[in-house]
């Protein structure tokens, strides 16, 4: 089994080469299309077009994306043929993460002169420990000023 690393470097490789020969200028789709056959070529599982269910607090569904790339059930890619990646893509990106529960992302664009390429990755583990220690610090002031108030 690969690491995430090995996994990120692999896509990574194998996009910036579908960039190279194909240049920039095609349909999304395209490049979506090319970076599939190649990966699964080379023996990687890969889900295209892959349904996320978007739950709200409660369990309720509220929506359903589609992420373009899902490798090995590890690595979310999103991919975007456009003059220059912008902050409305990171945040689907990070949106996406966040409702597959998925730590490790890829943004990839070929839609510009110049391949662009950004790894992110979302810690659960970290949000979880940071609201852990809000509460112990909000019940740590609570009890002082209780104390306090007599």
């Amino acid at each position: 089994m690969k690491t995430i690393n090995e996994l990120c470097d692999i896509v990574r490789q194998t996009s910036f080469d579908i960039h190279v020969y194909h240049g920039h200028g095609h349909l999304e789709k395209v490049y979506e299309n090319a970076l599939v056959h190649r990966l699964r070529k080379i023996g990687l599982d890969v889900k295209q077009q892959h349904p996320i269910t978007v739950l709200d607090e409660d369990g309720t569904v509220i929506g359903e994306y589609h992420a373009d790339l899902v490798v090995e059930n590890r690595l979310l890619v999103e991919l975007k043929a456009v003059r220059a990646m912008a902050d409305e893509h990171v945040a689907q990106l990070l949106g996406y993460l966040k409702s597959t529960r998925l730590e490790h992302g890829l943004l990839i664009n070929f839609g510009s002169y110049k391949f662009q390429i950004k790894k992110y990755v979302l810690s659960l583990h970290s949000q979880t420990s940071l609201i852990s220690r809000l509460n112990c610090v909000l019940t740590g002031l609570f009890a002082i000023f209780a104390f306090l108030r007599g």
